[in-house]
């Protein structure tokens, strides 16, 4: 007798189901590419990555299922737990930094080779895709999305939907806990984050209407909750509050 799958919270682009230890999700073409890189970080020591156990009879991938706390993706964490990811965003930077697949790879938003200065990010690596265990990020889920890209477009990932300045918050709360981004990671101003999350989910807006177009189930679900529209219409109406933000920024350096 076959076990019970329970349906796991999240997944709006592809539906992952528990079973016993393990986490069933639809695979693609770029599934080969994503286990690759994630048995080179497990290798490399990294921590909070799932294990791949292989494909399932029914051709989804099987992942190690990994204990803790899932996060709503309306939630905004805690100023801790949001370092603590950021911080884990920096590490796994680190230990993609030299790792280049040779020529051309399929990636969920296209077939490419890496550039120069590039490294493969995790594309979404905001709080709804970690596991948390008190103020510890424990696990990073949901790679499917993982690709070329530059570090800041991951952490700019992270602000967009985990500071969030998706949403309209108090300007001193936005400022404060963009500084904290950036603080956790190192070497980068939170200046610089704010002012790429206008290129790092406009690209997101474009990849989801070019996902759409191309028949890809996954991206096709995300037009349900008005994608790509819903994050243009968003990202103008941060470009009103941005002068407020940076001039909190500012204040926040005179303090």
């Amino acid at each position: 007798m076959s076990e019970a799958e329970t349906p796991l919270p999240g997944g709006r682009v592809g539906g992952a189901v528990r079973v016993g230890d393990t986490v069933r999700r639809p695979t693609g073409p770029w599934t080969p590419a994503v286990h690759a890189l994630l048995a080179r970080l497990r290798a490399a020591g990294l921590d909070a990555v799932p294990e791949v156990r292989g494909i399932d009879e029914r051709g989804r991938e099987v992942l190690g299922l990994i204990p803790g706390r899932t996060i709503g993706r309306d939630e905004i964490v805690a100023d801790a737990l949001l370092a603590d990811g950021v911080r884990w965003l920096r590490r796994y930077h680190d230990a993609v930094a030299d790792y280049r697949p040779p020529g051309e790879v399929t990636w969920r938003h296209g077939r490419r080779a890496l550039a120069g200065g590039e490294i493969v990010c995790h594309n979404d690596p905001a709080a709804y895709n970690w596991i948390a265990d008190g103020d510890r990020v424990v696990g990073v889920v949901d790679w499917d999305m993982a690709g070329p890209g530059v570090a800041l477009d991951d952490l700019a990932f992270v602000a967009w939907m985990s500071v969030p300045l998706r949403r309209e918050l108090p300007v001193d709360d936005v400022a404060r806990r963009l500084r904290l981004l950036a603080a956790a990671y190192g070497d980068v101003t939170p200046e610089a984050i704010l002012a790429h999350v206008h290129v790092r989910m406009a690209l997101a807006a474009d990849r989801i209407e070019a996902g759409q177009r191309r028949g890809d189930p996954g991206l096709l679900n995300l037009a349900a909750i008005g994608e790509p529209g819903r994050t243009r219409a968003a990202l103008a109406a941060l470009a009103g509050r941005e002068p407020a933000i940076a001039a909190a920024l500012s204040k926040l350096i005179l303090e």
